[in-house]
C-alpha cells in the first residue's frame, strides 16, 4: 500500500466510525420523559414511536453503511476497478466513451445493490410507522426516472468534464467550472417547472383564506412571488413539509398537502414567511456562491491529482485515466468533504435561526412558529432531544426545542 491507499483507507474508516460513536451518542440521548414544551402536542404512545422510529432508523443507517464501506474495500482490494477497467477498455470504444461506461457501470452497480435497502426503508420501515404511502408502481417510476434523468442530464455533464480534462491542457478546470456553474443555473432555474412535476404534481393554491393570507404576507416582506403551489407529498409519504425552489421569474414556494391537512392558516403563513425569510437574508445566494466556489477548487485540485501515478497505483489500476480518477480523486477527498459538510452544517443551522426570526418579525407572532414547529416535529416522528455531537456532525437545521427557545427569546 502507498501512501495514497493508506490516506484513503484510514479517511473511510474514520469517517465511519465518527458516524458510529455520534449514531451510539445520539441513542444514548433518548429519553422517556417527554420535553414539557411538546404537552398537549405529544401523548405518551407517540412520544415512545417517535423514539423507537430513531432507533429503527439509525439501526438501519448504520447497517447500510458497514455494508457500504465492506462492498468498497472489498472491490477495491480485489481489484475491482482495474478489473472493470480492463473489460471496457477491451470494447474497443474511444477513451471517452468507456470513461462514460466506465462509470455508468459502477453507478448502475451502485443502484442495483442500493434496491433491496430503499425497498425495506419505504416499505416496511416507514410503513410500519405510518409514513410510507408509495405504491409499487410509483417506487419503480420514481426509479426509471431517476435513471433517465440521470442519463439524460448527468450524462451530457459528465461527458463534457471528461473531454475537458483529456484535452483541454492546463485550463481544464477552469473550463469545467465555468460548465458546471452553467448547468447548475440551468437546472435550478428550470427545475420547478419541467423536472420537479415529472415526479409530484404541482397545483396552483386555490382561491381562499390561505392564499389571501399567504400573497399578504409576501406582499408585506416586499417578496415577489410568482406562485404558491400545493404538492401532492401524499403520494409518497404522511411527513409534511415545504420548500422554496427556483429563482428569478421562476421562484415558487410548494407545501405539500400534507402540511396543508395537519396545520392551521396562521401556522402554514409563518411557515411561508420562513421560506421567505431564506430568500431575503439571502441564504440561497451566499449557498450558491459558496457552491461556486467550493465546485472550483474541488476541479482545480482534480486536475492536479490526475497526472498522480501513485494515486492510480493505490487502486491497482494498469492505466492512467481522467475517469477513473474522477473516482479515486472523490475517495482521497472524503476527509476534506466531511470537514467542509461541519462547517456548511452550521451556516445552514445559521440561517435557519435567521429564517424563524424573520418569521416571527413578518407575522408578530412568534408563538404561532412555535406552534408549527411543534406540530412538524409530532407528525414526522422527530427526535426531540439528539445529542449535541450528532448535531454537529449531521443537524442542517436546529433541533426544533432549541428554535424553540430562540423563538421565545425573542419575545
Amino acid at each position: 500500500m502507498n501512501t495514497f491507499a493508506i490516506i484513503i483507507l484510514l479517511a473511510l474508516i474514520l469517517n465511519y466510525l465518527i458516524d458510529i460513536i455520534s449514531d451510539y451518542l445520539n441513542l444514548s440521548a433518548l429519553k422517556k420523559e417527554l420535553p414539557k414544551e411538546f404537552d398537549g402536542i405529544y401523548d405518551q404512545e407517540r412520544y415512545a414511536k417517535s423514539q423507537e422510529y430513531t432507533k429503527v432508523t439509525t439501526r438501519f443507517g448504520v447497517i447500510i453503511s458497514t455494508f457500504s464501506l465492506l462492498l468498497l474495500l472489498g472491490f477495491w482490494f480485489l481489484g475491482g476497478f482495474n478489473w472493470l477497467d480492463v473489460i471496457v477498455r477491451s470494447w474497443g470504444f474511444s477513451e471517452l466513451i468507456t470513461g462514460l461506461l466506465f462509470i455508468g457501470i459502477l453507478v448502475i452497480g451502485n443502484t442495483v445493490i442500493s434496491l433491496p435497502f430503499s425497498i425495506y426503508r419505504t416499505f416496511v420501515i416507514e410503513e410500519r410507522f405510518g409514513f410510507n404511502k408509495t405504491s409499487p408502481t410509483t417506487f419503480i417510476a420514481d426509479l426509471f426516472k431517476g435513471l433517465l434523468l440521470t442519463v439524460l442530464l448527468g450524462g451530457p455533464l459528465l461527458a463534457g468534464l471528461l473531454y475537458f480534462f483529456m484535452y483541454a491542457g492546463s485550463f481544464a478546470w477552469l473550463y469545467a467550472w465555468a460548465t458546471v456553474v452553467i448547468f447548475t443555473l440551468i437546472i435550478q432555474y428550470i427545475a420547478p417547472t419541467w423536472i420537479m412535476p415529472l415526479f409530484n404534481k404541482f397545483e396552483p393554491l386555490e382561491d381562499g383564506q390561505l392564499r389571501s393570507e399567504i400573497m399578504k404576507t409576501a406582499d408585506k416582506a416586499d417578496f415577489p412571488l410568482k406562485g404558491v403551489f400545493k404538492i401532492d407529498g401524499s403520494k409518497r409519504s404522511s411527513k409534511s413539509n415545504a420548500f422554496f425552489t427556483g429563482f428569478g421569474k421562476n421562484k415558487r414556494i410548494a407545501l405539500y398537502d400534507t402540511l396543508i391537512e395537519k396545520h392551521t392558516v396562521a401556522e402554514l403563513v409563518a411557515i411561508l414567511a420562513h421560506e421567505i425569510g431564506h430568500y431575503k437574508k439571502k441564504h440561497i445566494v451566499k449557498g450558491m456562491v459558496i457552491s461556486v466556489l467550493h465546485t472550483g477548487v474541488l476541479l482545480a485540485l482534480l486536475q492536479f491529482f490526475l497526472s498522480s501515478e501513485g494515486l492510480f497505483d493505490a487502486f491497482y489500476m494498469e492505466n492512467m485515466s481522467v475517469y477513473a480518477g474522477l473516482i479515486f480523486f472523490g475517495l482521497l477527498f472524503t476527509p476534506v468533504e466531511m470537514i467542509l459538510s461541519i462547517f456548511m452544517n452550521i451556516l445552514s443551522r445559521k440561517h435557519e435561526f435567521e429564517a424563524d426570526a424573520f418569521a416571527a418579525d413578518t407575522t408578530r407572532e412568534p408563538e404561532v412558529m412555535i406552534d408549527a414547529l411543534k406540530k412538524l416535529s409530532a407528525h414526522n416522528l422527530s427526535n426531540l432531544t439528539p445529542h449535541p455531537f450528532y448535531v454537529f456532525m449531521n443537524y442542517s437545521h436546529p433541533p426544533a426545542l432549541v428554535r424553540i427557545q430562540a423563538l421565545r427569546q425573542l419575545g
